[in-house]
């Protein structure tokens, strides 16, 4: 067994963890708004507020948990913007699995499964998930439910065939993420090729994204001669513009002998996010995109920071 690879930083008293191997991070120790019966606490707020997850990594690419709120800055349309909600607990979360099952994935299935069983693992019990397969067209193979063996046994049974509705599917996830049971919202998924045959179009599905308060990872997987996403930019730009609206991250590993431990790096930074909440003080219910921007006020004695989160958002229509 290797050894856990954390560094520890006591800056003014304030205790930082710079996270250099997501398996060696625990999940015990967590304080919050309120705490449910088994032992996670739950995310209580405003429902005026604007919610901003961000991720914070220093220059080694790190996650680095133990920040207060004076060390964070957000502005909305450059207008700097008062925190009035703080968290950086691992909250319950409802993710969204989205998963390629089109014949160009046939060699690649069962590793793209392997890393969705350890992407599962690291769950929060209270997290809840819901699997949408797509090919020729996009279904969902398991409604939200919190039992992971669910989950795994829709995921055992799926064969390869068939064309990819990589629009269509993501499309459908966000609408059903509208019934999700709790705020803060995820996606995953993992695909290897290009969409060749959906409804929407990627306008469609750039709408969508900004309209949702869903964050999206991507796994775009790229090794093979009959990938889509090997033979340009194209697919892999789209995959990074969308992942970008929403503060997630788009991975493209070089081997399908990756996937396991970039879907387990996202699950951890998943449960490594802070939560920002302000109440905007642009009162206009216009309905127009409001920029947001998140900045850092890195403690003395750490190199800079570096923060990720959504573009923006829709504001309220009068």
């Amino acid at each position: 067994m290797t050894a856990c690879r954390l560094t520890a930083a006591a800056i003014f008293g304030l205790g930082l963890l710079l996270v250099s191997d997501p398996l060696c991070l625990g999940q015990g120790g967590l304080s919050g708004d309120s705490a449910s019966d088994n032992g996670y606490s739950s995310l209580k707020i405003d429902v005026d507020l604007v919610l901003v997850s961000a991720t914070v990594t220093d220059h080694s690419r790190r996650f680095v948990t133990g920040l207060e709120k004076q060390h964070f800055r957000i502005f909305e349309d450059k207008i700097e913007q008062e925190i009035k909600h703080f968290s950086n607990e691992d909250v319950p979360t409802s993710i969204g699995l989205l998963f390629d099952v089109s014949s160009s994935m046939g060699d690649k299935i069962a590793r793209a499964r392997d890393a969705a069983v350890a992407f599962l693992k690291t769950s929060n019990p209270a997290d809840e998930y819901l699997l949408i397969a797509f090919a020729d067209r996009p279904s969902v193979e398991e409604d939200f439910t919190s039992d992971i063996s669910e989950i795994q046994n829709r995921l055992v049974h799926k064969r390869a065939k068939g064309s990819t509705t990589l629009y269509d599917a993501i499309y459908l996830a966000l609408e059903r993420m509208k019934q999700a049971n709790h705020s803060k919202k995820a996606i995953l998924l993992i695909t290897d090729g290009e969409d060749t045959r959906s409804r929407y179009s990627l306008i469609n599905v750039r709408n969508a994204v900004k309209e949702a308060d869903v964050q999206i990872f991507a796994i775009g997987i790229v090794n093979s001669y009959y990938s889509d996403l090997a033979r340009g930019r194209s697919g892999r730009g789209i995959l990074e513009q969308i992942t970008e609206i929403t503060g997630g991250r788009a991975y493209f590993p070089n081997s399908v002998y990756e996937l396991e431990d970039i879907c387990t790096k996202i699950a951890i930074e998943l449960k490594n996010q802070y939560i920002l909440g302000y109440s905007s003080t642009n009162r206009a219910k216009d309905g127009r995109w409001r920029k947001i921007k998140v900045k850092m006020k890195t403690p003395k004695g750490l190199h800079s920071l570096s923060v990720r989160t959504k573009t923006g958002y829709y504001g309220p229509q009068g």
